[in-house]
């Protein structure tokens, strides 16, 4: 006869109660490679069947699966085939079209976002890819839905800065469409290197060629649990010892997250894809990044060491989760988006938490440079070099970066845009104010490094 621990059934009761632990996001993740056509309204018809096929009953199981087991499942998404790759196949572009052909399916079956608006341009620009680009503003300005993702730089290809030059333009219009929003359409636009196919968190996800027909990916979450078990170790605990219970949590958050994916999975009728582990966090008090590191023992994110301490988290947190599940991808760390975290929006507007160590603490975190507002006078070169740097980061350390900044208009640095719900709020940041413009207007590609030769 199995024996029932206690402590352990207990220990998962206060980590979903009491410290946010949670399933961050179920993202049905599905192909629309069978929807192109000459006609971009029979392309807009059949991507809306197929959406509403296969994510009619998503909601409803997730609502299931809550009540079975008592685990919140926060967010409900659709990811797609990048829309640039499904839409070429027209006479005549019309990608705003596409767009609110998107955003009607997902709100018909009740999804909070739909990704997969977006392009991998890494080594160059097809007609197609320049043609969804220059739509990206006026898409997500007409939308509510929609969330939008360009990778424009690899590893293996290295950085498109073409495509560099033309998205800090596209971020900036996007923030000027949505101004009435503070800007919230560059909220929802994220530009990557080495982006993953698989990702099941907005902005960036999308469902990549080499996936199958459909398959549920999940997302989960835990600062907070981490955080509280941190600090239930005596003040003298070593790193070591830290990182070891760090990833015992990470396993157990990891273990919970794959058997509420698989029964979803189940329920609707679709693979099983990948668990993402990555500690999300949200503007809820107890449920920071940034309050994980003063567990740790630094004053503030942002404290000189702040580096050091993510680096350990993420390296623990991958570790803890993958003896934990054969099936982890997405980005699977730690995100630190300002705006979304309760911890580090106090750490910036105080002023301990400055644009240059973020940039620094990308080097060794899940995505990038996330959720940042910024002053919106901020000139399009400025932020295509702001770009290239996080680029660059990706590309030598072949990890994914991202760069998801918002121009706030009308907005000086001391402000603050407010989003609500899981996007939160963030104060106006201060950024370099030196020119990048004749740097990031040469064109042309920055080559791959000399590690990319490795086959």
């Amino acid at each position: 006869m199995t024996s029932i621990n206690t402590d352990s059934i207990l220990e998962t009761i206060d980590m979903i109660r009491v410290h946010h632990l949670d399933i961050r996001t179920v993202t049905l993740a599905l192909s629309l490679r069978d929807c192109c056509d000459k006609d971009v309204k029979v392309v807009g018809e059949k991507i809306y069947n197929k959406i509403i096929k296969y994510a009619k009953n998503l909601c409803s199981m997730a609502q299931e699966i809550e009540e079975d087991y008592s685990i919140p499942i926060i967010n409900k998404r659709i990811a797609v085939t990048p829309i640039s790759l499904v839409g070429e196949s027209c006479d005549n572009y019309d990608y705003v079209y596409l767009a609110k052909v998107l955003d009607k399916a997902a709100a018909e079956v009740g999804v909070n976002f739909i990704g997969g608006f977006g392009a991998l341009v890494e080594k160059g620009c097809t007609r197609g890819d320049e043609a969804l680009i220059e739509s990206i503003p006026e898409a997500l300005a007409q939308t509510e839905r929609i969330c939008s993702s360009i990778n424009v730089a690899s590893s293996k290809a290295g950085i498109n800065m073409n495509a560099v030059l033309k998205m800090g333009k596209t971020i900036k219009k996007a923030a000027e469409l949505t101004a009435d929003k503070d800007g919230i359409g560059a909220a929802k636009l994220v530009c990557f290197c080495n982006v993953p196919s698989d990702n099941p968190f907005m902005a960036g996800a999308f469902h990549g060629y080499g996936e199958p027909e459909c398959a549920l990916n999940v997302g989960v979450s835990g600062p907070g649990v981490v955080r509280a078990a941190i600090e239930s170790l005596p003040k003298d605990t070593t790193f070591g010892d830290m990182a070891n219970k760090i990833k015992q949590i990470a396993y157990k958050i990891t273990s919970t997250g794959e058997l509420v994916g698989r029964e979803m999975a189940q329920k609707i009728g679709i693979p099983f894809g990948i668990i993402d582990l990555s500690l999300a966090p949200t503007p809820e008090v107890g449920d920071s990044v940034a309050g994980i590191f003063q567990a740790m023992g630094l004053e503030h994110a942002g404290a000189h060491g702040t580096t050091a301490a993510l680096a350990m988290l993420n390296d623990a947190v991958k570790k803890g989760g993958i003896m934990a599940s054969s099936h982890v991808g997405g980005l699977s760390g730690a995100f630190i988006p300002v705006s979304e975290d309760a911890g580090m929006i106090e750490a910036a507007t105080r002023g301990c938490l400055t644009f240059d160590k973020l940039e620094a603490m990308t080097s060794v975190c899940s995505v990038g440079l996330d959720m940042i507002a910024i002053p919106g006078d901020t000139s399009a070169d400025t932020i295509s070099g702001i770009i290239a740097d996080e680029m660059a980061i990706g590309m030598i350390n072949k990890k994914t970066t991202a760069v998801r900044v918002i121009p706030a208009p009308n907005k000086k640095e001391g402000d603050k845009v407010v989003f609500g719900g899981l996007l939160g709020e963030a104060p106006i940041m201060s950024i370099n104010k030196l020119s990048s413009k004749d740097f990031v207007r040469r064109g042309g590609r920055i080559p791959a490094p000399i590690h990319s030769l490795n086959n």
